[in-house]
């Protein structure tokens, strides 16, 4: 099994930086994103039109790096969780868990016995296609495989320390747009309410051995929310850095044309 560059990063600095892969779904992704080094890949598949044979196809693309590929799926879902993974997944990303008991589901979809119940097939994409040895891959893969729990409600908030608190959940991870959106303060990523629910997240983190994660698209949220405590920072979704990159150089050549 491809070994976790994101699990590699948090043991050696505890830290991990990583992106989103949004509408750039293409065979030559994998190796442009490599240049840039990142920890992980998060692939998304709640907000966009990948289906099942395109998240295998960008498993296998970014596999052939050392770039941890993670899926953010539609739902908790044990067909979304586990097909995910047997596809090369390397981790999964779950929208607005909001109970313990969701996080305890998603962690039985994604974990195998004795941690969950994820049903078993060996000798496949997720094992590169050799047969490995049964038990050692078991334990292997639940210790390997990263789970991520998005917290976008107030409920998940207020249930945070129970979330971060199941066993098989690795990060948690604030969607802020969506959080502030329920909380009936949309995109007031400096109202009290919000600042405050970071932190919640942050100490829940803190407490139970769990990672903080968040997707800033500017780099000033990027270092406050890096001061609040998130360690696990996704830098933007590819259209909106390719976007920013192109305003920047066409506004660059148009200033040169100008003379």
């Amino acid at each position: 099994m491809k070994s976790n560059k994101f699990q590699q990063s948090i043991a050696a600095t505890g830290t991990a930086a990583g992106h989103m892969i949004s509408d750039f779904g293409t065979r030559n992704i994998a190796r442009i994103v490599a240049g840039a080094n990142p920890d992980f890949v998060m692939i998304d598949m709640e907000h966009t039109g990948y289906d099942t044979e395109r998240i295998a196809d960008l498993c296998a693309w970014f596999r052939a790096t050392d770039i941890a590929p993670f899926v953010r799926i539609p739902q908790g879902l044990y067909h979304f969780c586990a097909r995910t993974l047997d596809a090369g997944a390397l981790g999964i990303m779950v929208a607005n868990v909001e109970t313990p008991q969701q996080a305890k589901e998603i962690v039985d979809a994604c974990k195998y016995a004795p941690l969950g119940r994820r049903g078993v097939a060996l000798g496949g994409a997720h094992n590169d296609f050799v047969m490995p040895d049964p038990v050692e891959y078991f334990r292997y893969a639940n210790q390997n495989t990263t789970v991520i729990a998005m917290i976008e409600s107030p409920l998940g908030v207020s249930n945070i320390d129970a979330i971060a608190a199941t066993p098989g959940i690795d990060v948690l991870w604030v969607g802020h747009y969506d959080l502030t959106q329920a909380m009936g303060i949309p995109a007031e990523f400096q109202h009290p309410d919000f600042i405050g629910a970071l932190h919640a997240v942050t100490a829940a983190a803190r407490r139970h051995g769990k990672q903080a994660g968040i997707q800033p698209g500017r780099v000033e949220d990027a270092q406050q929310w890096r001061d609040i405590g998130f360690n696990v920072i996704s830098w933007g979704i590819d259209y909106a850095v390719y976007r920013a990159a192109l305003t920047s150089g066409i506004d660059t050549v148009r200033h040169i044309l100008k003379g």
